[in-house]
This record gives structure tokens, sequence and C-alpha cells, in this order.
């Protein structure tokens, strides 16, 4: 039960005030099989306590969502290691369950579980292929929480006519703020941002080899960048990226319902 219902029930005299100061405390901080999760991030913050799975079994993975599900309607998984995929699946019938297998993400839905739409658009641009993983877990998370996504791939500054043809796309779209994924030397968020004039969040990635690698080089081309207006995230930082965005969007939308 989320505060505004609540909060309804004790207005309509359906919970007592001792019940209902309870019921919002739960809101805060649910101990699940050793693990601590937010259940107030997505009120206090506007972004949702996202379930890391490494490091984690698949029982206990498989406790916290059957767990989670029911009370708050929705779990979102992260780094779901490859072998745990299938089984989370097949163990996980009696919700909906969406898996985004390259991206190593898994959404649990209570059945019937329908989300919000947000006003707000996000182009997703990646310099190279093999930085399309990272790319799908931000787009998972944002598709997830009601935003319209618009996917631009291998459009790296390799050959740089392919950047002029993404910066007008991201144009013709209108979007109102972009997550850039590049690895080697990193270059693209700074290119993307010299030629549009929306909020770019720069996303390193790991791929690369030689001197600078596993996406050192890329975190440091894009702090050092002096294309301004750039927020830089961790290397392979995908769920950092898109719940950044997020907050983004949700405040973009929330003007644009009142305007």
């Amino acid at each position: 039960m989320d505060l505004r219902s609540i909060l309804k029930q004790l207005v309509n005299g359906n919970l007592s005030l001792d019940d209902a100061e309870k019921l919002i405390k739960l809101l805060a901080i649910e101990e699940l099989s050793n693990v601590l999760f937010d259940a107030g991030r997505e009120l206090r913050r506007g972004i949702p306590e996202v379930v890391l799975a490494e490091g984690k079994d698949l029982g206990t993975l498989l406790s916290i969502t059957r767990e989670l599900v029911p009370k708050y309607g929705r779990v979102v998984i992260s780094r779901v290691p490859r072998e745990y995929m299938s089984s989370l699946i097949s163990n996980l019938g009696d919700f909906d369950v969406s898996a985004y297998e390259d991206a190593r993400l898994v959404v649990v839905r209570s059945k019937g579980y329908v989300g919000g739409e947000l006003k707000c658009r996000v182009a997703v641009v990646t310099a190279g292929t093999a930085d399309i993983p990272i790319a799908r877990e931000v787009e998972a998370i944002l598709n997830e929480y009601g935003c319209q996504v618009k996917s631009i791939y291998d459009v790296g500054v390799a050959g740089l006519q392919r950047v002029i043809s993404a910066a007008k796309t991201i144009k013709e779209f209108d979007a109102d703020v972009a997550v850039v994924i590049a690895g080697r030397e990193g270059a693209l968020p700074s290119v993307i941002s010299s030629l549009l004039d929306i909020p770019i969040i720069g996303l390193p990635t790991s791929h690369g080899y030689g001197f600078g690698g596993s996406g050192i080089s890329a975190l440091m081309s894009m702090l050092q960048t002096c294309s301004l207006g750039i927020a830089v995230v961790n290397i392979d930082g995908g769920v950092a990226a898109a719940l950044f965005t997020l907050l983004i969007c949700r405040r973009l939308s929330k003007a644009r319902s009142h305007g």
C-alpha cells in the first residue's frame, strides 16, 4: 500500500491513526532475507530501490521478489547472473515477468499491474554495438517507468557523419535529455553535447583495451570534456544513468501536467 492509499483510508475512517502510523513506518525499510530494502525511496526521491542480483544466491532473490511484489506491485532486479535468468522466470510464474537477457535485468510485476506514463522523451545513443547491452539496461528501466525512448546505435566518432545524423534524429524526436554511451576514448557525449541544447548524461563503458582500457579512458575523457552540459556516471553505470534521467523526466512531466 502506498502513502496516498494509506492517507485516503485514514481520511475515510477506514484506518485508525495508530494503524496509519504503523503502515507509514513500514514504507521506510523492509528487512527481507538479510536484505534491507529501502521501500520508501521512490516515495522520498522519485526513483525506485533496485535489487542488485550480484552477490546474492538464487534462493535469496526469489524470496525477496515473492515478498516485495505483492506489497509494492513491481520490483526491478539488475545485474542478474545469466545462469539465473531461466530459473527466475520459471519460478516466478505467478507474476508478470519481463526479462532483458542482454541487459541482465528482470522486472517482476503483480498480475494486472499498470505503470504510469511520463511526459518526457529520452534519446539513448551508443558509440558502438558493444555498448548496446548497457543501453538496453537504461532503456528497460526508462520504458518501465513510463518514459518515451528513442534508441540510436553505432554512431561513434570514427565516422563523424554518423554523429551529425544522430544529432538530427535526436532533434527531430524532440528529446528532453540524452543518455550517450561510449567506450574507448569516450568522445561521443562531448560531440553530441556540442550540437544540441539538452542535458547529456555521459555513460562510459568498459569496452576497450590497451592504455586506459576497461573504461578508464572513456570516464576521464567525459569528466574532462570542455563541452558544457554533461553529467557523467560511473563505468557501465546503466542503472545510475537511467535513474538520474528518471529524476529529470519526473520533474518535466509534473511541470507539463500542470502547465
